[in-house]
């Protein structure tokens, strides 16, 4: 299993939500690329980045520190929050990003992602935001009508590679990861699956591993120290 470490970004900082609260966030570090030097310094081989500012208004006000670290690291970044046309994947891509996450457009624009999936194959991913049993987009802030199920039947139809799989109720709380739920996903599809959201223990990343899911993201627990990154990523091996 393959352990990212998270950045979130906002007004070019290393910030996290609590439970995809904009109104309660905490900032981590002025210096992004920074982190991801101690992510790589700490044997990471991916990392995960999601620009909360585009999630919000399908922006890319962040580019130039998520092209910053995929130029000056050794790093598989990925990235989402925003992504709602082909302009801004190439822009990304163009910028040296291995991945693109789709997330609200994945849901709400089939054809630019039948499209996307088409010309780019496994550099898209798409972002599977869960709420309540329900599909949730624009920043984690609407309800979607997609089951849980029926958006995985329809990702993997489509040929769609990898699913970030997050559960929000769990994200940034550090009470656990929705183990039951990722299970269930990992018997039931053959996507590559990352779990996302409540990684807060390195018996988290122990029992995932177990599964054989394809990822694990961390976030919050690496900036509180609640995971030694270094030591996850050995155990996810």
């Amino acid at each position: 299993m393959n352990i990212f470490p998270a950045i979130d970004l906002f007004d070019k900082k290393a910030v996290r939500l609590f439970k995809g609260d904009y109104a309660q966030m905490t900032v981590y570090s002025d210096n992004p690329i920074e982190v991801a030097r101690d992510f790589e310094a700490k044997g990471a081989k991916y990392i995960h980045m999601v620009d909360l500012e585009g999630a919000k208004d399908g922006t890319t006000p962040n580019i130039d520190i998520v092209t910053d670290i995929a130029k000056n690291t050794s790093l598989f970044v990925e990235i989402g929050g925003g992504i709602r046309s082909m302009e801004t994947v190439e822009r990304y891509l163009d910028a040296g990003v291995s991945r693109v996450i789709l997330g609200t457009s994945a849901v709400t624009d089939e054809e630019f992602l039948v499209k996307a999936v088409s010309k780019y194959g496994d550099k898209i991913a798409v972002g599977a935001d869960v709420k309540d049993g329900y599909i949730a987009i624009k920043g984690w802030l609407e309800k979607s009508a997609y089951t849980l199920d029926s958006f995985f039947e329809k990702m993997q139809k489509i040929g769609v590679k990898t699913i970030i799989c997050t559960d929000i109720s769990k994200d940034g709380a550090m009470r656990g990861t929705n183990l039951q739920m990722y299970r269930e996903l990992s018997e039931k599809y053959s996507l590559d699956i990352v779990a996302s959201g409540g990684v807060s223990a390195i018996d988290d990343v122990r029992e995932l591993r177990r599964m054989e899911l394809y990822g694990a993201i961390i976030g919050k627990a690496y900036y509180t120290g609640a995971i030694n990154l270094a030591e996850a990523i050995e155990v996810a091996k």
